[in-house]
Formats: structure tokens, sequence, C-alpha cells
């Protein structure tokens, strides 16, 4: 069975590359067309850009902690809480729409990963 902490690095593991796509999604746009190599070069210059990769690295640290207590099969699925995380903070923050469609999902997400950890 995961421990209370576990689960806590998994869920902080989601929660961040939730985040990072969030800030992702604000570098474009707020930048000039990425499409050509004087768009591209004006990454480095975007602090939304430089928080999500900060976001993800920090993701990466706490994953590879993770790991080493947690099986890769039951870690992994957690994973998926960022189908959960991503279109909400979505709605949130830039008004985008959530169907019944995005809710069922959402659903079968959260029973998966119970049935997933049930046990372990």
């Amino acid at each position: 069975m995961l421990s209370l902490a576990q689960i806590t690095q998994l869920c902080l593991f989601s929660v961040l590359l939730a985040a990072g796509n969030i800030f992702f999604k604000l570098t474009a746009l707020n930048s000039p067309p990425l499409n050509s190599i004087q768009g591209l070069m004006t990454l480095p210059l975007n602090l939304w850009f430089w928080g999500a990769l900060v976001l993800y690295g920090i993701a990466t640290v706490i994953w590879t902690i993770t790991l080493q207590n947690v099986a890769l099969s039951i870690a992994y699925p957690f994973a998926a809480l960022g189908f959960v995380f991503v279109p909400l903070a979505s709605y949130v923050i830039f008004k985008e729409p959530i169907n019944l469609q995005y809710i069922i999902g959402v659903v079968l997400i959260l029973v998966a990963l119970k049935l997933i950890t049930a046990g372990k």
C-alpha cells in the first residue's frame, strides 16, 4: 500500500507538471509567433517559459526520488492526474470550456487510479 508521503509526492509531481503546462500556455500567449528563428529567440526573455522549465525540473527531481520507493507501474498512472488538473486550471485561468465528456473522463481516471493502487 502506498504511504501518505508517497501519495503526496505522486500528486505533487502531477500538480507541478500541470502548473508547468499552464506556464507554457502563458508563454505562448505572451510570445510573438514561434514559427521562426526570430520568434524562438524571444523565449529566453519570457519569464513564464523559465517558470515552466523550473517547475518541470522540480517535478523531475520529485519523480526520481519517488521512484526510489515506488514501482514505476504504480507511480506512472499518477501522471494521468494531469488530465484532471490541466483542464480544470485552464477552465479557471483561461475560461476554456469543460463538457460532460470531460467530467466522465475525470471520474474514470480517478476510478482507474483507485483500482491500480488498491492493495499496493
